[in-house]
């Protein structure tokens, strides 16, 4: 989608995905070290940014809407944190600074291609020894049109992730299908937790 579209989406006054964390962050910030350095990729709203800086984290977030920014900026005002805004989308962001932890979560709008290209921007942003916490829809989300893009060929697999992830110590891949999530009915997830080696 467009910036505009989402800006389009974004401009309303609750909170499109609600204002708490995916479950799968709730379920798996363990892995993250305490204090980190953190980077939230393409985080819209900032829930999962302002609850990371609010467990201790030095957060860094990353989006293209600027109404989706100005709305994480006040969600972080009302939850009394901090975190460091961008108005960016994956091809301008400086992929060379490092962060202990990247966290992506539902951010497939890549084709192939470009996707190639952002699975190793996001390597690459890992400090050594630092944990890649990635969440997304397997093809099958495509007949459950409960969220993401209609596109299967965007969508992960566990092989998919395991090549282009095979330089790091996988800690997590896993394919599920879970019902409910933010009330849209079932839908095909998968996650993958890696880690950095230490250089």
């Amino acid at each position: 989608m467009e910036t505009t579209d989402w800006d389009a989406r974004y401009d309303r006054p609750d909170y499109l995905f609600g204002t708490e964390p995916t479950l799968f962050l709730r379920e798996h910030a363990g892995f993250i070290a305490p204090e980190s350095r953190v980077l939230c990729v393409a985080d819209g709203e900032g829930r999962n940014a302002v609850w990371l800086a609010g467990q201790g984290h030095q957060v860094t977030s990353f989006e293209p809407s600027g109404v989706a920014l100005r709305k994480a900026g006040a969600l972080a005002g009302e939850r009394g944190v901090s975190i460091e805004r961008h108005r960016a989308d994956i091809e301008s962001w400086d992929w060379s600074r490092e962060f202990d932890a990247v966290v992506a979560i539902l951010v497939q709008f890549a084709p192939p291609g470009m996707r190639e290209r952002f699975f190793s921007d996001m390597i690459r942003a890992l400090a050594p020894g630092g944990t890649l916490l990635l969440h997304g829809y397997t093809p099958k989300q495509v007949e459950y049109g409960t969220g993401g893009p209609p596109h299967a060929e965007w969508m992960y697999t566990p092989e998919l992730l395991r090549d282009a992830f095979g330089g790091l110590e996988i800690l997590r891949l896993e394919s599920y299908e879970r019902d409910g999530e933010s009330g849209k009915g079932r839908s095909a997830r998968i996650d993958l937790i890696a880690r950095r080696p230490q250089e």
